[in-house]
């Protein structure tokens, strides 16, 4: 973590002492809050985009500031600065002080402990904030040329990097001192294919937490630019879907991206605890097949959604929401746990120091199930196979509508036709209950996700085994 003797980041980045800090709680809670806490963030940024044949933007950014949130029951106060001084920062934990108001006479924070664990999730060999912007481009470039050389038809290409470094410390009124880097990499692609006159697109990339050697050991530029045009000339031969209802084969990997939405989102507490989401009432029943368990696990190396400590500090576990079809578990923040009296689970999130923590998913899968993944495809005799799903929209309710990227027609049990333009329509309690076959290949998608929430944007990933629902309405031209 720290090198020998080198000041504790709180001091380095932000130039607040543990005394300062406790003194800030105190002030946090004069108003008669229950609990204090102070996000504290020092962010580098890097980014790089490429189109019509040379490098059109470069960005470099740094920002600083700081979140302070006062909890009062079920009442939130929360102000934030980018002014660090001390004066600055005790006039934004009165603000939210103000917010929180209740009887006054709080008991003075304890004195702060700092319990940061030296074991880290990132596994990072070449930093990408080390590296030369050269050495950036250079990944840029290569990514942009596969693409362009892959077919003629493509007509045009766009290639995105983009690197940050957080250095993040939280402290709380519970004695609570803790702190965090966390890396980020992302290179994506997108190809345009063009033939007589019709036009469509590719999309593919990664990265993580990780650091540059992802892309030399891992997943290539040149892979990445030619998947990207490998899509989008595929589509370019694609036919409009057929609508109706039929069987359903969700391709592993890129189609969590439906249960992450589908599914994920209405087991996040908050949505629990206002009674929005379908899921409210039902912990310990049957929402889905047998065949069914679903899990949320922010402790796995080196991915997107993974994280040593959450925006609260809490360290994360792997959590159940569905085991066998039955639920068992929600995303919790320490607000809805301290007003549901659940149990932490360290999916307190944010975007930024200027927003207050609210339960977020990380990194969402159905867990393997036991069927080989061909002989799912061969128990179809005529079907809809999803290869890949660009996003969604999902209501309380539990209705939702995806979009499919690519998908091929079954036809006995084999893939024929490419297909374009569909839409799935259905419902997530009927979907998870007419999920009958459950593959042993678990793979994640792209490391590219990001999930949007409250106006709050995180990283994220998905995943699933090749599953087949039962049946399923897809939208298209009949």
């Amino acid at each position: 973590m720290n090198k020998p003797n080198a000041p504790p980041p709180y001091v380095d980045h932000f130039g607040l002492s543990p005394a300062d800090l406790r003194s800030v709680l105190g002030l946090a809670l004069s108003s008669g809050g229950d609990f204090a806490e102070i996000f504290m963030e020092y962010r580098t940024y890097d980014f790089i985009n490429m189109e019509e044949d040379i490098i059109k933007e470069t960005a470099e950014a740094v920002s600083i500031g700081l979140g302070i949130r006062v909890i009062r029951g079920d009442r939130t106060g929360f102000g934030y600065t980018n002014d660090l001084s001390l004066d600055k920062v005790r006039k934004t934990a009165q603000t939210a002080a103000a917010i929180a108001r209740g009887k006054a006479g709080a008991v003075p924070p304890p004195a702060l402990r700092d319990r940061t664990r030296a074991a880290s999730r990132y596994v990072v060999r070449r930093p990408a904030h080390k590296a030369s912007l050269s050495a950036k481009m250079g990944l840029v470039r290569e990514a942009y040329a596969a693409a362009q050389a892959f077919d003629k038809r493509i007509a045009k290409v766009k290639a995105h990097y983009s690197d940050s470094l957080k250095h993040m410390c939280i402290a709380n009124s519970e004695g609570l001192l803790v702190h965090d880097t966390r890396p980020m990499v992302k290179l994506v692609c997108v190809a345009i294919s063009e033939k007589d006159g019709k036009r469509e697109s590719g999309y593919w990339g990664g990265g993580g937490r990780v650091g540059l050697e992802y892309f030399r050991d891992t997943l290539t530029p040149r892979r990445i630019g030619e998947e990207a045009a490998r899509e989008a000339v595929l589509l370019l031969e694609a036919a409009d879907a057929p609508a109706g209802e039929m069987p359903i084969v969700l391709a592993p990997g890129h189609s969590g991206v439906l249960i992450h939405e589908a599914v994920g989102h209405l087991l996040e507490a908050d949505f629990t605890r206002k009674k929005t989401s379908v899921f409210w009432n039902k912990m310990g029943k049957k929402v889905g097949s047998p065949l069914v368990t679903i899990y949320d696990d922010p402790t796995i190396p080196s991915f997107r959604g993974s994280y040593n400590i959450d925006d609260e500090g809490t360290p994360p576990r792997k959590t159940l929401l569905i085991e066998k079809g039955v639920i068992r578990g929600l995303l919790q923040d320490k607000l809805s746990c301290r007003l549901m009296r659940g149990r932490l689970t360290g999916h307190g999130r944010r975007q930024d120091y200027s927003c207050a923590p609210i339960p977020r998913m990380a990194n969402t899968y159905i867990a393997a199930g036991d069927d080989a993944p061909e002989d799912i495809l061969r128990s179809v005799k005529k079907g809809f196979y999803v290869a890949s799903l660009s996003g969604g929209q999902v209501e309380d309710s539990g209705k939702f509508t995806f979009s499919v990227s690519l998908g091929y027609l079954i036809e006995d049990g084999k893939l024929t036709a490419p297909v374009k333009q569909a839409t799935l329509i259905g419902t997530n309690i009927d979907i998870l209950k007419k999920i009958d076959r459950v593959g042993s290949d678990l793979e994640f998608g792209l490391q590219t996700g990001t999930c949007s929430k409250d106006g709050q944007d995180v990283p994220v990933t998905d995943g699933c085994p090749t599953l087949r629902i039962e049946k399923m309405t897809v939208g298209g031209t009949s």
